[in-house]
């Protein structure tokens, strides 16, 4: 009953003051990504790459991309729409978190097969995959902060992240999240 009211904590911070101290607890002793979806929660989040498919990413705004990317194992292709962490449209780069960790198969096939084309509104790009270190991880993240205070709020509140609002709290703990910069290949322009 307490984990059913503590996902309601989430969403409603401040109405359940007993899941604060649970969650900080669970929080502090696990450093595992959050579970992948399932069930109907994993047909919600695949809603964004049907909504790519029928031609409404530009309706997504600038906050997410569609990645397509190779299996690693199956070699089939296949797709994830990512949130936008940063996004430099002069230089031609994009970059994205792993919010379940380097254990993601996105990230586990981009590790693979570096060189993919991901769409951004109604634009495809070639891009390589640059996988940022951990320092240069903390730096996006507490950029992101600033851009987003509220959003990154609650992605303290949804991931296992140890975070208590502040900037520093937030670059420690991007320092454990995979970051990648998605990087325009020379010589090709948007198709």
């Amino acid at each position: 009953m307490l984990r059913r009211l503590c996902a309601y904590e989430r969403t409603l911070p401040g109405r359940f003051p007993d899941c604060r101290k649970a969650t900080m607890t669970r929080r502090s002793s696990s450093s595992q990504a959050p579970r992948r979806p399932t069930g109907w929660r994993r047909l919600v989040a695949r809603l964004p790459v049907h909504l790519f498919h029928v031609g409404l990413g530009p309706a997504l705004g600038k906050r997410l991309l569609l990645l397509h990317h190779t299996g690693r194992v199956s070699g089939r292709r296949r797709q994830v729409v990512l949130e936008v962490v940063a996004h430099d449209s002069r230089h031609g780069t994009w970059t994205v978190a792993s919010g379940f960790g380097p254990k993601a198969d996105w990230y586990r096939n981009l590790r693979q097969h570096p060189r993919t084309v991901i769409q951004f509104g109604n634009r495809r790009y070639a891009v390589t995959a640059r996988f940022l270190s951990p320092d240069q991880s903390a730096d996006a993240m507490a950029r992101y902060e600033s851009r987003h205070p509220w959003l990154a709020q609650i992605l303290g509140a949804v991931t296992p992240l140890p975070t208590n609002g502040n900037e520093e709290s937030f670059r420690e703990a991007a320092r454990s999240l995979p970051f990648v910069r998605l990087e325009v290949r020379e010589g090709h322009h948007p198709r």
